[in-house]
């Protein structure tokens, strides 16, 4: 895979306020051909900024939607709630000592199984 990677990473913003990087900005990191990954976040729909990015000669592609079957950390959380549910921790630091114990719950290849169930990598 040949190319560059440039990262920028932008803190929360209202497209009222902000509806796109500075003219600045984009000059700095975004060249022509440039893809521009984005999550759903209605903000990150904002017109005025697709009409930046495209005069930009950039395209995007957005994330699709979330989901908790392609996310190995939902798998571990789920376990978690269950161990929580059958323990019967209902106050802060029956929960708080229940936690403490996370870490024997899971073993180093379960852990990798979640991985491989979500796809991310194979035998």
């Amino acid at each position: 895979m040949a190319g560059r990677l440039k990262c920028l990473l932008c803190s929360q913003s209202n497209s009222t306020k902000r509806p796109s990087l500075q003219s600045s900005q984009r000059e700095a990191v975004l060249d022509p051909g440039t893809v521009v990954i984005l999550d759903n976040l209605s903000t990150h729909k904002s017109p005025r900024a697709a009409e930046a990015l495209q005069r930009q000669g950039c395209w995007f592609l957005f994330l699709p939607p979330y989901s908790p079957d392609l996310n190995p950390i939902e798998m571990a959380f789920s376990k978690l709630k269950a161990h929580l549910r059958r323990i019967g921790a209902r106050t802060f630091d029956a929960l708080f000592e229940a936690l403490g114990d996370i870490c024997d719950l899971f073993e180093p290849q379960e852990c990798w199984n979640f991985i491989k169930a979500a796809g991310y990598a194979s035998d």
